[in-house]
């Protein structure tokens, strides 16, 4: 099963987590427009996970909904692709790649099997939403998403400096 999800265009608010019918399954809590960090909630309306970037570095870090973290997410670097590395602590270190020119990626546990994919689903002038199938054993939809949001916020992050730097 798939689940689709998206960010806001100021970066706060909720917006809804869907399943492929088209129902809402759960929320993202973008919780603010000036910093990046984010609440998951699932269909209980119950908070699972939170992302969110440590203090002053580019690492984006899953917790738990006790404030556990659970994994780091960092870019990697790559001239011709875009990687990500997530690490899930005793679970695994996942890698995270995408073409060059690609809104499609898929994530790798260790040994190189694919575990789950998203791609990017929306327009050049819209936020980003995101299609989610995850066929992983040891990470669960809800912490993917988190995971994923990071990936979008360290996206984010890295064009806003690139543009601001050429100024």
């Amino acid at each position: 099963m798939g689940l689709y999800f998206k960010d806001n265009f100021f970066n706060s608010g909720e917006t809804s987590v869907m399943n492929e019918a088209g129902e809402i399954v759960g929320t993202v809590d973008l919780k603010s427009s000036f910093g990046s960090s984010l609440d998951v909630y699932d269909e209980t309306g119950m908070k699972v996970y939170s992302g969110s970037f440590r203090f002053f570095s580019n690492k984006w870090e899953v917790c738990d909904r006790n404030e556990y973290e659970l994994g780091v997410l960092r870019m990697r670097m790559s001239f011709f692709s875009k990687k990500y590395e997530y690490d899930a602590g005793e679970r695994g270190i996942y890698e995270i790649t995408s073409p060059a020119f690609s809104k499609e990626y898929e994530i790798q546990g260790e040994g190189g099997r694919c575990v789950a994919t998203f791609h990017r689903v929306s327009g050049w002038l819209q936020s980003g939403a995101y299609h989610l199938k995850n066929d992983s054993q040891h990470l669960d939809d809800w912490e993917l998403i988190a995971v994923v949001m990071g990936v979008h916020a360290i996206q984010k992050r890295v064009n806003s400096s690139g543009s601001s730097a050429s100024t």
